[in-house]
């Protein structure tokens, strides 16, 4: 019956799903004020379950983090040309990879240190193959950067193109849009002129700032030929935001070590693994689902969704425990650098707007039951959570008692603020680990650092409630209530340094 109603109302039940995150994260937000008049006891059931499953979310970061963390020291250490030439002698070194890297207004230094990444591969990089997705709009500026890029890198792989994605009537400027443009070109050239079979190729969709590990396309081609279907496979190395970490202020990069950390854990989470950012898949599996979708932003949910239900569930995302470096938000001057993290998190919490997408394929797609239903409510979780976090961990405790006098002279309100305050305090150990991990990973200070450095490093994470309410609940709520009042964003492009 559920199901005829969404294939009825198409419209109906997409408008309502695009509300129903809005209306979900402003009723948890709201509930602990107006229920400390009403229902003081059930605010205060709510905020000490919210703090035990903040706990054991804290306490998993924590642990996998660490596990992680050793197998990424592990894999940058191993020798994969080895393994490669020792397992498939007359078959590795004839897997072809596609790298897109879709960029607008990215400074050509930038794109320099990307390619000058890719040319530092253990792979063969005559079998690296780079689609430079320019826009078409950015007009002269794209076509020199194109030539001086030709000029420096051509010969250093096995083909290096530049392509200038139009504007096209219906497609929403992004990423995504441009990546598909990119992909389609490369795929034209590489297996329709060059005969290169298409079953032996990978694609990859870099970000222009991003800068793989040198053994990925290595450790890519091995995961590739041993994998169990991989024609059903995403992979997704560990997104680290160390580039420009000790170019950016405090509280960029507080949170770009807690992001760095987290992708860490995220690694070994097989079953919340989803692609973001930087990732590769087979051209075969691409262009059997009709490429990337043109008319939204988050690109890398959409890509995964789309590939798991045109496979009716048989898909998932592979680790690859080996960094990619990305930039942190970056501008000329502190409150511009602010202002650019600030829209690069929103940006991603825009990614709310693909949970109608999901849910409606959920109800009308045929994949297993139980494995659907536990992939869609873990991606739910996490961005219907999303503004939640914040104001249930730092202030809702304390308002039952604030503002109801009659609860705090009760036994549960009495004791409410310090039965929270020892599950977040014990929470803590989360950020012990992600501040020593972060320690160990980050890339060193390009100056000689003094003791007081090193000093205030860890007091940088004082900063986190404060941080985490501009740079985490409040893009969130602001996604969320865009997305509800049918407020579209446009994907916007920030100040690039």
């Amino acid at each position: 019956m559920i199901r005829r109603y969404f294939q009825r109302h198409p419209v109906r039940t997409q408008r309502a799903l695009e509300i129903l995150p809005g209306v979900f994260s402003w009723s948890l937000i709201l509930f602990p004020i107006w229920g400390s008049f009403v229902v003081p006891n059930i605010v205060a059931y709510y905020v000490i379950t919210f703090s035990v499953y903040w706990f054991y979310r804290s306490l998993m970061v924590a642990v996998l983090s660490v596990a992680a963390h050793f197998k990424i020291k592990a894999s940058s250490k191993f020798d994969w040309i080895a393994d490669l030439k020792k397992n498939f002698p007359q078959k590795w070194n004839k897997i072809h990879h596609i790298i897109v890297i879709p960029t607008y207004q990215e400074p050509l230094t930038t794109l320099e240190r990307t390619l000058a990444a890719l040319v530092n591969q253990s792979y063969p990089i005559e079998n690296l193959h780079v689609m430079l997705s320019f826009e078409d709009r950015e007009g002269k500026v794209a076509r020199d950067k194109a030539k001086k890029l030709t000029q420096k890198f051509a010969k250093k792989f096995g083909h290096l193109w530049s392509t200038f994605h139009p504007d096209i009537e219906g497609e929403v400027k992004g990423k995504s849009a441009n990546t598909s443009w990119g992909a389609k070109e490369a795929k034209k050239i590489l297996v329709d002129q060059c005969k290169i079979p298409i079953e032996n190729v990978t694609i990859t969709s870099e970000d222009a700032d991003a800068k793989f590990h040198s053994h990925y396309f290595a450790n890519l081609t091995y995961e590739f030929l041993t994998v169990e279907k991989p024609y059903n496979k995403i992979w997704q190395g560990g997104i680290a935001f160390y580039n420009n970490i000790w170019e950016v202020p405090s509280p960029v990069r507080v949170m770009s070590s807690i992001f760095s950390v987290t992708q860490m854990y995220i690694l070994m989470r097989r079953d919340r693994l989803i692609n973001f950012s930087s990732y590769s898949t087979s051209l075969k599996h691409v262009d059997e689902i009709g490429y990337w979708d043109t008319d939204v932003i988050p690109e890398d949910y959409r890509l995964f969704f789309k590939s798991y239900f045109a496979k009716h569930g048989d898909f998932q995302v592979n680790p690859i425990f080996l960094p990619v470096y990305a930039d942190a938000a970056q501008a000329h001057g502190f409150w511009k650098t602010m202002f650019n993290q600030y829209e690069q998190l929103k940006r991603w919490a825009w990614g709310v707007s693909d949970d109608a997408y999901i849910i409606r394929q959920f109800v009308l797609n045929d994949a297993p039951f139980w494995n659907k239903f536990l992939r869609v409510l873990k991606v739910i979780e996490d961005h219907f959570l999303w503004p939640v976090n914040w104001f249930a961990i730092t202030v809702s405790a304390i308002l039952p008692p604030l503002l109801n006098d009659e609860f705090s002279r009760t036994i549960i309100g009495k004791t409410l603020p310090q039965v929270t305050s020892t599950l977040l305090t014990l929470s803590l150990v989360s950020f012990i680990a992600i501040f020593v991990l972060d320690a160990i990973n980050r890339p060193p200070r390009p100056n000689k650092r003094k003791l007081l450095s090193y000093v205030l490093q860890p007091l940088e994470f004082v900063l986190l409630p404060v941080v985490g309410f501009f740079f985490s609940a409040l893009p969130g709520i602001d996604a969320h209530t865009r997305l509800m009042l049918g407020k579209y964003i446009e994907y916007k492009v920030t100040e690039k340094v």
